[in-house]
């Protein structure tokens, strides 16, 4: 179940993350409301996942996953293309969260 609460954790950064941008500084309330919330979610979830999953292991799936899901929603909605060098360490980040998940003996599944 700690892997489910992590991918709920993970799409609510992500929602969070969007609504902070559409948020415009907090002045939309509907944004601002919905990015609070989602973090709120969030964190609950991380909370929950923690209890089962080693913390540096579940924040490194958590933040690496983020931030590879931001860009890419990003590059697509806001047009904001990552240039190569941020592809280049997207690809590490990626492939550190492929060997934990592999590779470590901290990680149960």
């Amino acid at each position: 179940m700690a892997w489910v609460y992590l991918a709920v954790a993970i799409v609510s950064e992500v929602i969070g993350t969007l609504a902070l941008k559409a948020s415009e500084g907090f002045s939309q309330a509907g944004a601002s409301t919905v990015c609070v919330v989602a973090y709120g979610v969030a964190f609950y979830a991380l909370s929950l996942v923690v209890k089962s999953i080693p913390l540096g292991i579940a924040y490194a799936i958590w933040a690496g996953a983020g931030i590879v899901l931001i860009t890419a929603v990003g590059a697509v909605w806001y047009k904001q293309l990552p240039d190569a060098p941020a592809l280049v360490g997207m690809a590490f980040i990626i492939t550190g969260v492929v060997i934990i998940n592999v590779f470590s003996k901290t990680v149960s599944h």
